[in-house]
């Protein structure tokens, strides 16, 4: 199931979760389809662990899918989806304990039956991945040294693009108080990747 239609893609994510509520499982495997490596991603900036992430992947999706009659469509299906994957993030970490790995590419088992997950395909040069690569591992580092203060609001208000409001919400924090840690965020991880900018350049210069 795709959106073929004009409408907002947000719209169309409240019509997938009505579809699901009713039972319908190829809505729900849509909207996991649509939303598994941004939840992925959040869960990985947080946790600072592939396999923590992939665990909280997993744990998300399950929770969303027994929940589903709580979204009532009032914010949008991926602000309410991440919302679920911090919880269950922050929860992973504060308990600091390693739970079985589960492949992106298993499917996810639920009450209902099996439903599979996809994720799409890069479609870039080799040079472009090679670049890519490198510049997202060196902004990975940077986003990881960041305390566990401030690696949450950097990640949920820069990297996803969440309001000030939302990531307020989920954090449990006040707005000023997301505010400064943002900024403090912001600070220091300009300061690491210049530092990581400068390495890079020094290890080109010995290669030369």
């Amino acid at each position: 199931m795709t959106n073929t239609s004009s409408q907002p893609l947000a719209f169309d994510d409240i019509a997938l979760a009505t579809e699901a509520k009713q039972g319908d499982k190829g809505a729900f495997t849509e909207l996991v389809n649509r939303y598994a490596q941004r939840v992925f991603r959040v869960a990985r900036h947080i946790t600072k662990n592939d396999q923590d992430a992939e665990d909280v992947l997993q744990d998300t999706f399950l929770k969303a899918y027994s929940r589903l009659g709580q979204f009532e469509g009032n914010a949008k299906f991926y602000t309410w989806i991440v919302r679920v994957a911090v919880n269950e993030a922050l929860m992973r970490m504060r308990r600091g304990k390693n739970r079985v790995t589960v492949s992106l590419d298993q499917e996810l088992e639920t009450s209902d039956g099996a439903i599979q997950r996809e994720l799409p395909a890069e479609t870039e040069s080799p040079e472009e991945s090679l670049s890519r690569t490198e510049l997202r591992e060196s902004l990975t580092q940077a986003i990881d040294s960041l305390s566990e203060t401030y690696r949450p609001v950097f990640v949920l208000r820069d990297v996803e693009g969440l309001s000030t409001e939302e990531t307020a919400e989920m954090l449990n924090l006040s707005l000023p108080a997301v505010k400064s840690r943002l900024l403090r965020a912001r600070l220091q991880l300009r300061q690491k990747l210049r530092r990581f900018l400068k390495k890079d350049d020094r290890q080109e210069e010995n290669h030369v």
